[in-house]
């Protein structure tokens, strides 16, 4: 059945509310994965060791594909696996910010550029889950009636992939939730040393992926999953990238690192297999 009839437009508000957020992470990463030891100078907060800065900055640029891609879906049902993990995350880092405002860039001594790095954070942060969640309401009020005859249907990625998902979603969010509740002692389960905020800023991507793979599970059209994929196969490129200039931080034969790659390989491969079904010939056609 073509879906074209089942589709609702995404508005140009939510359009460009996802590019400006685009922008504002690719922003962030830059920072991070490129400026890693100098964080001081030009982040909201010092971040060590540079292991730390590299992965946030590679989950900051991944999440700039995530969001230009859902910027440029011409479907709600689309672009809305990009808006509800960039929402949830949004608010949790907010939240973090806040719990641990004292270890960011706000004192006269702290370099000009951090300071104004830092003021443009809290920014950004206050103002973006407030924006979705106005021009979201304005998107579902938008929504065109859709007979019942032509609903979206039942998940339609194979099976296999849907538990895969739901494996890494699963990790991922309660693990997440653990860095964010309990920060100190869920940090000795990850692969290098982490202090209560950067364990609780880690933990707030940690539940952003994880909502992303949750509801890219459930896709009923093998079109919208697209965004998520292709977030999910840049995530590792990045990560491994990072790991070839940080490495020295984990020590590879500990129960850690092993687990960590073994959840970065799993995205790489449920990632890579949305991708190729999201591009396959079925999936053009836009049957379901």
């Amino acid at each position: 059945m073509s879906a074209s009839s089942e589709v609702t437009p995404l508005i140009p508000p939510m359009r460009w509310l996802l590019y400006v957020a685009a922008f504002l992470v690719f922003l962030a990463g830059l920072v991070l994965f490129v400026f890693t030891l100098q964080t001081d100078e030009f982040f909201a907060w010092t971040v060590n060791p540079p292991m730390t800065a590299v992965f946030l900055g590679a989950a900051y640029w991944s999440a700039a594909g995530l969001e230009v891609t859902g910027a440029r879906s011409a479907s709600w049902e689309s672009a809305r696996l990009a808006v509800w993990p960039v929402f949830v995350f949004t608010t949790l880092t907010l939240g973090v910010t806040l719990l641990h405002l004292d270890r960011f860039h706000l004192s006269p001594d702290a370099a000009p550029t951090a300071q104004i790095a830092t003021w443009a954070w809290l920014a950004i942060y206050a103002m973006v889950p407030v924006a979705m969640v106005v021009i979201s309401w304005r998107q579902v009020r938008s929504r065109r009636p859709i007979p019942k005859s032509i609903t979206a249907g039942r998940p339609v990625l194979p099976p296999a992939l849907r538990v895969l998902l739901v494996g890494i979603a699963g990790v991922l969010l309660l693990y997440g939730v653990a860095l964010l509740a309990v920060p100190i002692p869920a940090a000795t389960w990850w692969p290098w040393p982490l202090s209560e905020l950067t364990a609780r800023a880690i933990g707030a991507w940690l539940i952003g992926l994880g909502w992303a793979a949750a509801q890219g599970q459930k896709s009923g059209d093998l079109r919208t999953v697209r965004p998520v994929a292709l977030t999910s196969v840049a995530f590792v490129i990045l990560q491994a990238i990072a790991l070839l200039r940080y490495g020295g931080a984990l020590t590879w034969a500990s129960a850690q690192a092993i687990g960590f790659v073994t959840v970065l390989l799993a995205i790489g491969l449920a990632g890579g297999w949305a991708l190729a079904l999201s591009r396959s010939p079925v999936a053009r056609a836009g049957i379901t």
